[in-house]
């Protein structure tokens, strides 16, 4: 039996966890960034497993391709954010978000590419 919901697939799972780790640290961010960073790095992080679900119910495949490519691009935006974070010295774990961004991003070119085939 094939995947019939999108919270079968893998990367919208490990998507999915990192929207949960991007809040749950963003939490404690300085009250300056509140409007700043805070809630683009949340935006971003969002984006990735949401167009991943919207992609998965469109039919056609350059649909559901364009889809998961904005995934790729809010991934990359939020991977930005993590450098940014980084440089700034605010409390995340860089080298546990990059890695998992790397991870996401390898599955969604994956997952283009079994779609294109």
């Amino acid at each position: 039996m094939g995947i019939e919901r999108f919270e079968q697939l893998d990367v919208w799972q490990e998507a999915h966890k990192l929207v949960l780790l991007v809040y749950k640290n963003t939490a404690s961010f300085p009250s300056d960034e509140k409007f700043g960073l805070v809630v683009q790095m949340r935006r971003s992080a969002v984006s990735v497993p949401a167009n991943i679900a919207e992609g998965f119910k469109r039919r056609g495949i350059a649909d559901k391709a364009r889809f998961y490519n904005i995934a790729q691009a809010s991934l990359e935006e939020l991977r930005y954010y993590f450098i940014l974070c980084h440089d700034l010295e605010y409390a995340i774990d860089y080298n546990n978000f990059y890695l998992k961004s790397e991870q996401i991003g390898k599955m969604l070119n994956a997952l283009i590419k079994s779609i294109s085939k």
